[in-house]
């Protein structure tokens, strides 16, 4: 179970960074806070990352070695790296109709699986 919390943790910590880091250029591009002052998107954008580091602290407690958890600190980093692109993409495409999935997007997702094959070989 631990695996399964782990990974769901961290794809809702990665949405919302996906959303703090991302979501001002969305929301500068629809017209929202095109005339907001730099340090408001960042005060903003800093209060979305409050929500994601509230979530990603448990993700990597449940699920690191150190703490009980399955994982050693580099397959959880690797874990969350593979998450974070996956949910960057699907944010990208499905949510902020920013580009398409092609080709060379799934050739790197090949490369991610096999990263995570590599890090988990004993």
């Amino acid at each position: 179970m631990k695996i399964l919390y782990t990974i769901l943790l961290l794809i809702a910590s990665n949405i919302f960074m996906t959303l703090a880091w991302y979501g001002n250029l969305k929301l500068t591009d629809m017209g929202v806070l095109k005339d907001w002052p730099l340090i408001l998107i960042i005060l903003a954008s800093w209060g979305v990352a409050f929500f994601e580091y509230s979530i990603m602290v448990p993700a990597n407690r449940i699920g690191s070695e150190v703490t009980g958890g399955p994982f050693n600190l580099v397959q959880l980093k690797v874990i969350q790296e593979v998450v974070s692109l996956i949910v960057f993409m699907v944010i990208t495409i499905k949510v902020f109709k920013m580009g398409e999935f092609s080709w060379n997007h799934l050739i790197g997702f090949c490369f991610m699986v096999l990263a995570v094959y590599f890090c988990f070989k004993k």
